[in-house]
């Protein structure tokens, strides 16, 4: 279930000149049935977000999700924190 390709992500997206400071995270949490949930938050930096959760029956549905949206929010310009480069606008 939680291989080390899935492990908990969390990255950001800032552009100073956009006013944008936004946060992705995706974390892959067991159910009471033997099953796995895919915990999605996302925001603007410094507030709560908004949280989806999706539950799979099977270990590698969930693996396979959290792959295919952390490989999406890569390509739109989300990056670990400590890979961005620009500052969160004043």
């Amino acid at each position: 279930m939680l291989t080390p390709e899935t492990r908990p992500a969390h990255l950001h997206r800032i552009d100073g000149a956009r006013n944008m400071a936004r946060f992705y995270s995706l974390t892959i949490q067991p159910t009471l049935f033997g099953g796995a949930s895919l915990v999605r938050n996302w925001g603007r930096i410094g507030t709560k977000g908004q949280i989806k959760i999706e539950t799979f029956d099977e270990p590698q549905d969930v693996d396979c999700a959290f792959t295919r949206l952390e490989r999406a929010k890569r390509r739109r310009g989300y990056v670990d924190p400590g890979n961005t480069v620009a500052d969160l606008p004043r």
